[in-house]
């Protein structure tokens, strides 16, 4: 196959040019995309059937960033890479997601898509490219996706939006806004934002809708010229006539069974008759009709279909709520005595225990990326056990949902952080799930945000999170307010929106079926922000603001600005003097390049002694000022005494006593702490010192 080319125009400097036929060209599909000099590569494959006994799609994707692509190698002892950063696995998930339900249904052939950073420039973002390169690769193969699937990033800079930003621009942006869709509809959104209202998040949403269109079109163009046929023949269709059948004889009992409020008991009932079902329709030591797929597959529809048409025509939810009320909250502070702050947080069925832990510098989160290393001083980790929902399971590393979930509160979060000049902590926010029943993440935005209030984080403005839901049938749709588990797994939409009553800080959207439109996404707005003022209230009736003061175990942390150009000064060679500062005083010291020094101990004592200690180092003797220094050497002629940290000077045996002195040694000894006055400093640094002036100025 020889080499071919699709060049989009996405605006007057970026091209994207997508390419086909020289690289594995025994893949399913396999395309290069390039903006500028970044360059990503993706292929996808299928198996030739499916396994026997699945009735789900087995699609797994799978993003790196390999490090030869900015001209580097990984830091350690491991060169090579291997287990996905948190990046690579939030990057996998967003090209998973609008992936997904394009997907024709019934297909359940295991597909893999693998999509790689070969080429970085530094200024063009590999993420939109390596959701354009997966859908382009699935878009030539055999896999029946229905139709193609684009991504592009939105910023805004100087209330200017952007396509696809450079990395320059994005540092300066107020938006940082993920988004995936066909020609048609929204698929995915993800985006984080500083405060924009609901109409700027539709603007950026719609302006981005552009591009998407443009690059779906041209793909659809390439598939038409060289796509390979698509491959229906192993397509699972439910029969309808068993759809029906299972329809009459249980739609009455799950009517009743749908409306249990509690889970557990709902669950529970639906199960016996999902297992009555089963007895009905495929009978033992009979002929069967059917495959238990097929009945299983059925009954879930027929499920999802009676939930549907009681939320559509009844406007009532499994636990008894209308489509805008939100659950019952109930929320208890300072839950835990030894943790700087901590919050349980419940909403209805759905709880975590939140917790904040603040520390120095080397409690920061170190990362390493194609842009270099760095620290994050604020991070939030998300946990899932599986007692949460009654089950048993795996527990150890997160899987993608729980770095999914944890990105998420911890974006939402990042906007009302107080600056490190006025807060030089990090701060580390645990949500742990002990219930779930829809809305976990949204629960750690709330309970996180409580936490950073117990600890006494003087964070900008209280935030709130919430998640919607969205039934659509033939052209009518409802809107949920705070979904139900039951509800994101039956409905059409799970579209989660943080902030407060005056605007977004984090919104990410998932949809399963096309259609979706900007008036449905302005009502879903709407109505989300209606339920985070609600939630908000409930929150600061409890915990009206941040505590005044820090928990007693909490580490105290101070900062003292100092030059640029002393910071090796308090270092020293080979950083002893940093780490004799240290072992004498107990303190943890870190300093920045900009010369902002940190100093964290429980001790205050010991933090002003290592205060005074570095501003010795930093600071320049004055002549005519007084200090208190130690004698560091006596000799015939007088005494050197070092008045500041590394600065000494002599003070003369004319110097030493207001009367004669016949013998230094009888005077001052090695070691003893005197006063004296700095006299002079000639060219060459040298300080001479009196201590005859001092004793003259108190006689007097």
């Amino acid at each position: 196959m020889e080499r071919k080319f699709k060049t989009v125009h996405l605006s007057e400097t970026q091209q994207l040019i997508f390419e086909t036929g020289k690289i594995a060209k025994q893949a399913g599909g396999a395309v290069l995309v390039r903006l500028g000099d970044t360059v990503v590569f993706s292929s996808a494959c299928a198996a030739k059937k499916p396994e026997a006994g699945i009735d789900f799609l087995p699609l797994r994707v799978d993003y790196q960033e390999k490090f030869s692509s900015a001209g580097k190698t990984l830091g350690g002892f491991i060169k090579r890479e291997g287990r996905p950063s948190e990046k690579e696995t939030l990057v996998s998930r967003l090209i998973d997601r609008p992936l997904r339900p394009m997907i024709e249904d019934g297909y359940f052939n295991e597909i893999q898509v693998l999509t790689y950073v070969w080429s970085y420039d530094g200024e063009n973002s590999p993420d939109p490219l390596a959701l354009c390169a997966a859908s382009a690769s699935l878009v030539l193969s055999e896999v029946p996706l229905v139709k193609p699937v684009a991504g592009v990033r939105v910023g805004r800079v100087n209330g200017q939006f952007i396509i696809n930003p450079s990395q320059a621009l994005i540092e300066k942006s107020d938006l940082d806004l993920m988004l995936a869709g066909t020609d048609d509809a929204i698929l995915m959104i993800e985006g984080y934002c500083n405060f924009l209202t609901e109409q700027e998040v539709l603007e950026a949403i719609a302006f981005g809708h552009v591009a998407i269109q443009k690059i779906c079109q041209a793909l659809s163009e390439w598939q038409k010229e060289i796509g390979k046929p698509k491959d229906r023949s192993a397509l699972h269709v439910t029969p309808s006539g068993l759809i029906k059948n299972i329809e009459d004889f249980v739609q009455q009992d799950l009517k009743q069974a749908l409306r249990i409020t509690e889970k557990k008991a709902r669950e529970e009932r639906m199960e016996q008759l999902h297992q009555a079902v089963l007895e009905k329709f495929l009978p033992e030591g009979q002929e069967l009709s059917y495959s238990e797929l097929d009945v299983a597959a059925a009954y879930k529809k027929v499920s999802a279909q009676c939930m549907r048409r009681m939320i559509l025509e009844e406007g009532v939810r499994s636990d008894g709520r209308s489509v805008h009320s939100i659950r019952s909250i109930d929320i208890e502070p300072a839950l835990l005595p030894r943790t700087h702050g901590s919050c349980l947080f419940t909403r209805g069925e759905t709880q975590t225990v939140a917790v904040c832990t603040l520390g120095g510098e080397s409690m920061g989160q170190r990362y390493e990326d194609l842009d270099g290393e760095g620290l994050r001083r604020f991070y939030l980790q998300y946990h899932f056990p599986p007692f949460s929902v009654g089950e048993v399971g795996r527990v150890g590393s997160p899987g993608r949902r729980e770095v999914g979930h944890g990105k998420l509160a911890e974006r939402a979060l990042q906007a009302i952080l107080p600056t490190q000049e006025k807060f030089p902590y990090t701060i580390r926010l645990e949500s742990n799930i002990t219930e779930s029943n829809g809305s976990s993440s949204m629960a750690s935005v709330c309970g996180g945000c409580l936490a950073l209030m117990d600890a006494g984080v003087p964070i900008q403005r209280p935030v709130a999170g919430i998640a919607m839901g969205l039934i659509l049938e033939e052209g009518k749709f409802v809107v949920l307010s705070d979904i139900l588990g039951l509800e994101d797994a039956l409905g059409d939409m799970d579209f989660k929106v943080t902030g407060d009553r005056n605007g977004i800080t984090a919104f990410q959207m998932d949809i399963k079926v096309e259609g979706i439109t900007l008036a449905i996404m302005k009502q879903a707005l709407e109505q989300a922000k209606a339920g985070l003022v609600h939630i908000l209230d409930k929150m600061l009736l409890v915990v009206p603001h941040s505590k005044q003061e820090m928990s007693i175990y909490a580490p105290r942390i101070e900062t003292m600005q100092v030059k640029p150009s002393k910071i090796a000064v308090i270092i020293g060679p080979g950083g002893k003097q940093i780490r004799q500062i240290i072992e004498e005083t107990g303190v943890q010291i870190d300093i920045n390049d900009t010369g902002l020094v940190s100093i964290a101990s429980s001790d205050q004592t010991a933090m002003d002694k290592a205060k005074r200690i570095i501003e010795g180092l930093v600071g320049d003797v004055e002549v005519g000022k007084i200090y208190e220094g130690k004698v560091s050497s006596v000799v015939q002629f007088g005494a050197f005494v070092e008045i500041l940290p590394g600065k000494e000077g002599l003070c003369h045996i004319s110097e030493l006593s207001d009367g004669h002195v016949s013998n230094v040694f009888d005077v001052v000894k090695v070691g003893e702490r005197i006063t004296v006055k700095v006299l002079d400093i000639n060219e060459r640094g040298q300080m001479r010192l009196s201590r005859k002036a001092i004793l003259s100025k108190k006689d007097a």
